[in-house]
C-alpha cells in the first residue's frame, strides 16, 4: 500500500488520488439521473444509495489513512482547477494470466467531445503498462450504444477483438457487446510517447 499522494498532470486534466472534497461531488454524480448513466453500461442495475454511501465511507477511510493500492485501481479525473469530473479504473479479467480490463467515465458532460477522455485514458494506459510490467495487454468492454467509447478506443490504438451481437438490452432494444484490446508492443510503438509523465 502506498501512502504518497499520486498525481499525473496533463495539458487539460489531472489523474490523481481521491481527496475529501471529491466525496460530495461523487455522490451527486451517483444520485438522480445524469447523462453519463445512459452510456456507462445502462443495462446493469445502478448502486443503491446505501451501497454508494458504504463505498464513500470506505474511500473516506482510505483518504484518512492514506491507504492506496499500488498500482492504483482507480484514479480521479480532475480538471486543472482540481474539480472531480470523472474516473478511470481497472479490474482483473484473469489474475492467473495477467489480464486486466480498464474503464473510464466522464461524469460531467460539459467535458465530452473535447479530448479530455483521450488524454485521461492515454495517461491511464501508460501508467498501467509502467506499473504492471507483467501484463501484456489492456482491454476494455463497451456496447454499440456507446459510440463515443468505441471512437476513443480506436483513437488510442485499441483494436476491436470481439463483437457479441445483440447481447445487451437497453430500453427494450438489443445492442452488441464490444471488446477492444491493445498489446504492450502496440502501445509502445504507437501513442506511448505522447503520454509520458
Amino acid at each position: 500500500m502506498s501512502q504518497n499522494f499520486f498525481e499525473i498532470t496533463g495539458k487539460r486534466i489531472k489523474l490523481r488520488d481521491w481527496t475529501t472534497s471529491d466525496l460530495k461531488t461523487y455522490k451527486q454524480y451517483q444520485s438522480d439521473h445524469h447523462k453519463w448513466m445512459e452510456l456507462d453500461a445502462p443495462y446493469y442495475e445502478r448502486s443503491t444509495e446505501a451501497e454508494t454511501d458504504e463505498h464513500l465511507k470506505n474511500i473516506a477511510k482510505r483518504i484518512t489513512e492514506k491507504n492506496w493500492n499500488t498500482p492504483r485501481r482507480r484514479l480521479i479525473i480532475a480538471d486543472l482547477e482540481n474539480n472531480l469530473i470523472g474516473s478511470v479504473s481497472w479490474y482483473w479479467q484473469s489474475k492467473a494470466t495477467n489480464w486486466i480490463s480498464i474503464g473510464i467515465t466522464i461524469y460531467d458532460e460539459q467535458y465530452w467531445g473535447k479530448g479530455i477522455g483521450f488524454e485521461a485514458f492515454g495517461f491511464w494506459c501508460e501508467y498501467l503498462f509502467r506499473s504492471m510490467p507483467d501484463i501484456s495487454r489492456l482491454d476494455l468492454r463497451t456496447w454499440s450504444g456507446n459510440t463515443g467509447m468505441m471512437r476513443l478506443s480506436e483513437k488510442l490504438g485499441f483494436k476491436q477483438e470481439a463483437c457479441f451481437r445483440k447481447a445487451r438490452i437497453y430500453k427494450g432494444k438489443y445492442f452488441d457487446s464490444i471488446g477492444y484490446g491493445i498489446l504492450r508492443e502496440e502501445w509502445n510503438e504507437g501513442l506511448s510517447m505522447q503520454f509520458q509523465f
